[in-house]
């Protein structure tokens, strides 16, 4: 046999192995691709004994939200807006989020307050097998008073329990992290507590951005969409507004009593309606705007129900507003009372004007009425300050519309794989850290590498081959 035939054999083994790569490896660099994270969540309490601390007898205090973050359940704080990067091949994660919580407490006589913290944009940063996040903290310390600002402080330790953060799909969901303050985040927490301390636990859902896929419209929906822009272009001529939404939250304790101990209940959205984290979003309005009066009605509706006969449900929600002052009406059922157009709560609205095609209010404060105090059954009197509301119409064709705080995908709704497997199977998954990346049926990194160490020991077992019948 000619020497010459392993040879052959040889390049046609690599020629094979080169081409099985290369149709598998396209797929590994699609999940080493770093993609971004856009839209999300962060739910966490800071430190539960805490917040009782400050608003307890001692320190007779309170808390206060910013920057759109809101309350979930009975203790923790909902941060919005992620942004960061996602590496599904090594698991590399980072997820900034929007908002923060200000907590003050022990007021002097002078009126300002010993204790005053501010938390804001916790950032998780995931590296291997370990998990960082990070806060930028202004506070004012214990005895001396003197008050420091600090950028991204790496605030606290996330135990991942042997989670495997790799993954290629569009959503990251990590559930009860255990978090421990640092050295750092001690020293920035104004000394209440030492490094090593426990903190709430951290859970988080973020989206991930797939790769762009361009799409050129059809001819027939680009005609569409310019037929319609004619045509709302045509309505605000005349006074109407191509769109509008207002923003409310009805109340923070009020949504705070639903979800607690007491009701152990929930709210609902519908019609349309959308949940901005401490707001509700009621959108497509639809009136006219002149001279700064306005008259509009809008889409969506929420319902709040639980324990003791709780069950309200406001809909078609509509706002007026006229010399200067605004009214937010909804339809109301409820067992405490039920009606159309029933006026809720009255809100300041001098500033309403139009710049650049939207006139806007921004955080209005609202003062409940007598008719919205039946509403509530009596919980609030009339006058009780309310959610402040937040209203936006586009006056003319084209103009765009403050954005919603961005929550991202429902983490219930994630199609996600069992993630038990890289954990004790044996642990109680309320209490356990959960983590997931929903996968899009790629070919794992280990099958390409596999295969291209088969290749390698065919090849290898060629050129012996041929060696020994050389020899």
């Amino acid at each position: 046999m000619s020497p010459s035939l392993p040879r052959r054999l040889h390049g046609a083994l690599a020629v094979l192995c080169l081409a099985v790569l290369g149709a598998l490896l396209p797929t590994a660099d699609a999940h080493a691709a770093n993609r971004a994270v856009q839209g999300g969540r962060l739910d966490w309490g800071i430190k539960s004994s805490f917040q009782s601390y400050v608003t307890g007898p001692i320190a007779n205090g309170s808390y206060s939200l910013t920057g759109g973050a809101a309350t979930v359940g009975s203790g923790s704080f909902r941060f919005h807006s992620a942004t960061g990067g996602y590496d599904g091949a090594t698991g590399a994660f980072t997820a900034s989020f929007s908002g923060g919580v200000r907590f003050i407490g022990h007021r002097t006589d002078s009126g300002s307050y010993e204790l005053d913290l501010t938390i804001s944009r916790p950032t998780v940063r995931v590296s291997g097998s370990s998990g960082t996040l990070y806060v930028d903290i202004t506070s004012k310390a214990k005895g001396t008073g003197a008050v420091t600002t600090s950028r991204q402080v790496p605030f606290a330790s996330l135990s991942l329990g042997g989670i495997d953060m790799r993954g290629g799909g569009d959503t990251v969901v990590l559930n009860n992290l255990p978090a421990t303050l640092t050295a750092q985040g001690a020293q920035s927490f104004a000394g209440y507590y030492t490094a090593g301390t426990a903190l709430d636990p951290v859970s988080l859902s973020a989206d991930v951005r797939p790769a762009a896929v361009t799409k050129s419209p059809t001819p027939t929906a680009s005609a569409e969409k310019q037929t319609k822009k004619a045509e709302k272009a045509k309505k605000t001529s005349d006074g109407a507004i191509e769109d509008g939404a207002v923003d409310w939250g009805v109340r923070r304790t009020f949504r705070e009593y639903v979800t607690g101990d007491i009701a152990q209940g929930e709210w609902t959205l519908s019609a349309g309606a959308q949940d901005g984290g401490a707001l509700f979003r009621f959108p497509e309005g639809e009136g006219t705007y002149s001279g700064g009066e306005l008259t509009a009605r809008f889409k969506g509706a929420v319902r709040f129900t639980g324990e003791h006969g709780l069950d309200l449900r406001l809909s078609a929600v509509r706002v007026t507003v006229e010399d200067g002052k605004g009214t937010l009406y909804a339809d109301v059922a409820s067992s405490d009372a039920t009606g159309k157009k029933v006026p809720l709560v009255t809100f300041t609205a001098k500033g309403l004007k139009s710049v650049d095609g939207v006139a806007k209010l921004t955080e209005a404060p609202a003062k409940l009425t007598s008719r919205g105090a039946e509403v509530f059954g009596g919980m609030y009197p009339a006058g009780t300050a309310m959610d402040p509301v937040s209203l936006a119409v586009a006056t003319r064709a084209g103009a765009d519309l403050p954005a919603l705080p961005d929550l991202g995908s429902s983490p219930e709704a994630s199609a996600s794989p069992d993630p038990s497997a890289s954990a004790d199977p044996s642990a109680d998954p309320s209490a356990e850290p959960v983590a997931s990346a929903s996968d899009d049926g790629g070919v794992p990194l280990a099958l390409p590498l596999g295969i291209a160490a088969g290749c390698l020991a065919l090849a290898a077992a060629a050129v012996l081959v041929a060696r020994r019948r050389r020899n």
